[in-house]
């Protein structure tokens, strides 16, 4: 993996968060965008801008702040339900509330969809409980629909050649599922060492992923219905929580992680690293308005 990953790791910025999540690249403004969970705060990076930082603040527990089909309005995916963003004058416009079916939970994984849908995980705030699932939400269809259940830390999201693929992070599981009328079906299961958090892919379909607790990203080869560990790459951070392609070229790997549940943090943990790579991601998905 080392060989795909040719530059140095470099540190963004000053912020260190107590649990980052869900970067996203903005290709409209060359800019990255990603949450503090437990700080309610959006950041905003601006690499051509002297490595400029926005700070926003945010709803509680807003796990995700994502794009959309309109320039400069975004998705906010926070307990207090679904709204848009209007970044210039940080006004908020709500779509739809935070599912009845979903009390006493958050939200945590969030992603927009190959068909400009919004697709979130719900999960108890203690991560002790298997109370968390699956819901989506369109332009069309307001009310999230539940797709699934029973779930503990609902993780990662990708679309690869007509699945679903995601992880339960504390069941140290990824999940292979096709959407069906009546929900997510889970179709096969793979089992992994360590915690699953967020991950991205490729351009050549290769899923990326983070792995909280154990200072590293895993690289996966998805062929078809099988999953392939094809590497690893050593962090400085202990908590990588979620990573993304961006830049110009789609080549310049964003990692988020955080700081919360550390005795003693290094001064990285919390940070958002960038490495320069030799492979390309895949565009943000919009969600559809």
């Amino acid at each position: 993996m080392n060989q795909a990953f040719g530059g140095n790791i470099e540190v963004i910025g000053d912020y260190r968060a107590q649990l980052g999540e869900t970067p996203v690249w903005c290709s409209r403004s060359d800019s990255l965008l990603w949450v503090d969970i437990l700080q309610n705060r959006l950041l905003r990076y601006w690499p051509n801008q002297a490595g400029r930082v926005d700070i926003h603040p945010m709803p509680i527990f807003t796990s995700a702040v994502l794009l959309t089909t309109q320039p400069e309005t975004f998705l906010v995916v926070s307990q207090s339900g679904i709204a848009l963003y209007h970044y210039q004058n940080q006004q908020f416009s709500s779509l739809c509330a935070w599912p009845d079916d979903a009390a006493g939970t958050r939200p945590n994984e969030a992603a927009i969809a190959p068909d400009g849908s919004l697709w979130f995980s719900t999960m108890d705030p203690a991560a002790q409980s298997a109370i968390g699932g699956w819901y989506r939400v369109s332009i069309h269809a307001l009310t999230p629909q539940r797709l699934l259940g029973d779930l503990l830390v609902p993780n990662t999201l990708q679309w690869i050649d007509g699945n679903v693929w995601f992880a339960d992070s504390l069941r140290h599981m990824f999940y292979r599922a096709t959407l069906q009328p009546d929900g997510l079906h889970i179709e096969q299961e793979y089992p992994v060492s360590g915690i699953p958090d967020g991950s991205t892919l490729t351009a050549k379909g290769e899923l990326i992923n983070a792995c909280w607790g154990s200072s590293c990203l895993m690289r996966y080869q998805i062929n078809g219905h099988q999953m392939i560990e094809a590497g690893q790459l050593e962090l400085p951070v202990s908590q990588p929580s979620s990573c993304t392609f961006g830049g110009p070229n789609l080549s310049d790997l964003y990692i988020t992680s955080a700081r919360d549940g550390l005795a003693l943090p290094v001064a990285q943990d919390g940070a958002v690293l960038k490495i320069t790579t030799t492979v390309a991601g895949r565009p943000a998905c919009e969600f559809r308005l």
